[in-house]
């Protein structure tokens, strides 16, 4: 979360960056964390009780649980260690990946008021 929470901070300074707020600065942050395979994410962030995106419903079991288990290493043995290992599976993966996080952490940060 520190790591995180200093990206936000130095993406919110950036010039390009002024105007965004809430979810897409934190797409933006875990953009930049998650590049050089990352292409440019959808700057909103769906509401939905599955931490899965929606378009990875129709990817396979196996799809699914890859990256679920990419989200319960970030949770449990920290955001970088699940970066290194997500960026050696595919861009499908680490998209989702990147989509999955950014939901459930867009509300803890904004309670914690990192995120406006």
């Amino acid at each position: 979360m520190r790591r995180l929470t200093l990206e936000i901070q130095r993406q919110e300074k950036l010039p390009e960056n002024r105007n965004l707020e809430g979810g897409a600065l934190l797409k933006k942050s875990l953009e930049s964390m998650l590049s050089p395979r990352l292409e440019e994410a959808s700057e909103e962030i769906p509401s939905q009780k599955s931490p899965l995106p929606d378009y990875v419903e129709t990817s396979g079991a196996e799809t699914k649980l890859e990256i679920e288990y990419f989200l319960d290493l970030a949770f449990h043995q920290g955001l970088d260690r699940a970066v290194r290992e997500v960026r050696k599976s595919s861009p499908f993966v680490l998209d989702a990946f990147h989509d999955a996080l950014a939901g459930k952490l867009y509300p803890e940060l904004k309670k914690r008021g990192i995120l406006k």
